[in-house]
């Protein structure tokens, strides 16, 4: 049975470390990525089932990678879920106004991961 992929761009060991543990324990494939600039072209050459954004990244505006990653026929279709610590509202704004599938706090990513998946890879 062949693992689907997950691309997760973090930065902070927490959530990120957390997150890739877990998406593992729910039998995905996870490759971690901590340059924001490489993600459009590795979800447009690896065909990841959805991708996980922490929008605190100190060197890149997520946001507009994640705009990029729409825009683009190749990605566009990809499920986005975007995370940031629960003060980061307008990194969260941002996020939701480039498109991003799902965007919760970090607290809210790791306590309900198995319904984030459910609700960011509902086909609608």
């Amino acid at each position: 049975m062949t693992q689907p992929l997950a691309l997760v761009l973090y930065e902070k060991l927490m959530p990120g470390s957390q997150l890739v543990n877990r998406l593992q324990d729910l039998n995905y494939r996870v490759q971690p990525l901590t340059d924001a600039n490489q993600l459009a072209a590795i979800a447009k050459s690896e065909g990841p089932m959805l991708i996980f954004a922490d929008l605190e990244s100190s060197h890149d505006d997520i946001s507009a990678v994640i705009a990029r990653l729409r825009r683009s026929p190749d990605t566009a279709h990809i499920p986005v879920l975007a995370f940031a610590d629960e003060s980061a509202e307008p990194l969260q704004a941002a996020a939701r106004q480039a498109g991003a599938t799902v965007v919760v706090s970090n607290t809210a990513l790791l306590a309900h991961l198995p319904n984030l998946l459910e609700q960011a890879l509902r086909v609608e």
